[in-house]
């Protein structure tokens, strides 16, 4: 049998045209359901136990277990799950993408789903342009899901014939009765299919159709199923690689979860397999071991029970796991164990849905940083010792650089969201957030500012009279006040309550302002003030009410979201 170039680029050509149908129809599945997916990802905190069907719910749902483990991992990263808790999400996802498997065993093989893959399509077509952002995703969801099955079926019709053919199957034959070594050729295959091919839903299909052809036998299959569980925490350490401790140890634990489980199957499989194949039997269905039709069932069988059973034992072990996890990923420091910011959204740009649950957790952790570097600057005013000073006077210099990078990685990462097609409530949460931390980092820049006008004032030996010094400490209070709330607001706003506090504070910090101008003009009229000790003070509070400005534009921002949400 000649088996050309162009054979082979067909085959590759195939496998890719089901990978990309599984890629549009996940994207569609979570543009439909974006806003419901987050709100499941809110809830999956609870315990492991509820997180294990989570895991299973998202994966089954957008048919991608890499999506939900490398979102997990930076979900990690974020802050947003602990270990323990992202241990039973990824157990989880380990079921959920069996679901995959039993669609193209059943729907792949025993139904001809692509002879109305075409009309399904059809269907779709027209609801493309539909000015309904859900509507357009639905009908994403349905040509995805009709051009998987028609990449699955081109899959299966340009592999080679080997049925006719079977003097390719010599070499390969060499190998399937080797034992325990069979089977750890064929797990070693199954891994680099799917670290190549970076989808494990992609290999089982692949394995299916080899199978389905008479390719490989029932147990090679099975090891090479085992290999894929393998292969697919590939996805999440790479992931995991530009990220803080917490999340390579997230990924860790997916590792050793598979790793774990596949050795404990390779001496339990012969049981597992003979017990299949007495439930395929038992159905008037011919035996796996026999019949070449029959094993993508029962490879399905295989893969179901390997991971349902790893799961039902490890979720015991969890804590058992994570402190494994942390004792295999050392932490380098302080440094390694803070959140670093540059590195959100790795691998992300696929689930753009999702991914604005992080960003929307990386705004609320850059209000802190503001919090914090507004808390600060005050104690400039009433440090009398000089180390201490310049040690403030560093730490807000520190702040002020994170802010920079932050809002230069947060506006990146949200801009990577962006690529994605978003629906409108999306697109329009995405922009009130770039809004929102252009006016946070600008709050930094002005902390900074009047830090550097207070050293002048110290290096000048410029003295403020105690009334100055008690104005201006009474309007910082009022705009730490105003920022406080405003953090409050990016943790969980309240739409009913927000804008008229907001509001209140800001107009309490515009009067005091015109207050003390007003005071300020008539003491530099009276000379009551020195000129340089007077331009300091009125660059200070001046500065502060420019700080309750930005405040202001964060919390509008968010209420025009919070209405928006509602409608």
């Amino acid at each position: 049998m000649q088996f050309s170039i162009i054979d082979a680029l067909t085959l590759i050509g195939a496998l890719g045209f089901f990978i990309y149908g599984m890629k549009i129809m996940s994207e569609g599945i979570q543009k439909a359901a974006g806003s419901k997916l987050r709100q499941i990802l809110g809830a999956m905190t609870r315990n492991r136990f509820f997180g294990v069907f989570t895991g299973f719910f998202i994966t089954a749902l957008v048919q991608s277990s890499s999506a939900t483990t490398v979102m997990t991992v930076s979900f990690v990263n974020a802050g947003l799950l602990s270990l323990v808790e992202s241990a039973g999400v990824m157990m989880g996802a380990n079921i959920g993408t069996t679901i995959t498997a039993w669609l193209v065993s059943i729907l792949g093989f025993k139904v001809k789903i692509a002879a109305i893959a075409l009309p399904i399509i059809a269907f779709g077509f027209p609801l493309m342009f539909s000015r309904k952002s859900k509507t357009k995703a639905f009908a994403e969801f349905l040509i995805g899901f009709a051009l998987l099955f028609l990449g699955l079926d081109a899959l299966k019709n340009s592999v080679p014939d080997l049925k006719n053919n079977p003097e390719i199957l010599i070499w390969l034959s060499g190998f399937t009765n080797m034992g325990f070594l069979s089977t750890l050729m064929f797990i070693g295959i199954g891994t680099l299919t799917t670290i190549i091919l970076q989808s494990s839903s992609a290999s089982m299909a692949l394995t299916l159709v080899m199978c389905n052809n008479g390719w490989i036998p029932f147990e090679a299959a099975a090891a090479m199923v085992l290999g894929e569980n393998i292969g697919t925490t590939i996805t999440a350490e790479l992931a995991s690689m530009v990220a803080n401790v917490h999340a390579k140890r997230s990924a860790r634990i997916h590792t050793l979860f598979n790793l774990i489980g596949v050795t404990w199957m390779i001496f339990a499989m012969p049981f597992y397999l003979d017990a299949i194949d007495s439930i395929l039997i038992s159905t008037n269905m011919p035996s796996p071991f026999i019949s070449a039709t029959s094993v993508p069932i029962a490879l399905s069988y295989f893969h179901t029970a390997f991971n349902a059973s790893n799961v039902l034992i490890l979720i015991w072990f969890v804590p058992f796991l994570v402190s494994l996890a942390i004792k295999t990923v050392v932490s380098k420091g302080e440094f390694d164990e803070e959140f670093h910011l540059e590195y959100i959204g790795f691998g992300l740009s696929s689930t753009s849905e999702l991914s604005i649950v992080e960003a929307k957790k990386e705004v609320m952790k850059f209000g802190k940083l503001t919090k914090k570097i507004t808390a600060l600057v005050p104690s400039l005013l009433t440090e009398s010792d000089n180390k201490k000073f310049h040690k403030i006077m560093a730490k807000i210099k520190k702040y002020e650089e994170i802010s920079d990078r932050i809002e230069l990685e947060i506006a990146n990462y949200l801009t990577k969201i962006s690529e994605g097609e978003l629906s409108e409530q999306s697109t329009l949460e995405v922009r009130g957030m770039m809004g929102i931390i252009g006016d946070l980092e600008r709050v930094a820049d002005i902390c900074y500012q009047m830090s550097k006008i207070i050293e002048r004032k110290v290096e000048n030996k410029i003295w403020f009279t105690p009334e100055q010094r008690d104005d201006l400490m009474k309007m910082f209070g009022l705009v730490e006040n105003a920022v406080l709330h405003m953090q409050e607001n990016l943790k969980a706003p309240d739409h009913n309550k927000m804008m008229d506090k907001a509001k209140e504070l800001e107009q309490a910090i515009n009067k005091y302002r015109n207050q003390l101008r007003k005071e300020y003009l008539s003491n530099v009229s009276k000379g009551s003030y020195n000129v340089q000790s007077g331009i300091v003070y009125n660059d200070i509070f001046s500065s502060l009410e420019k700080i309750g400005d930005h405040v202001i534009n964060v919390n509008e921002a968010l209420n025009i979201e919070q209405q928006m949400i509602k409608t």
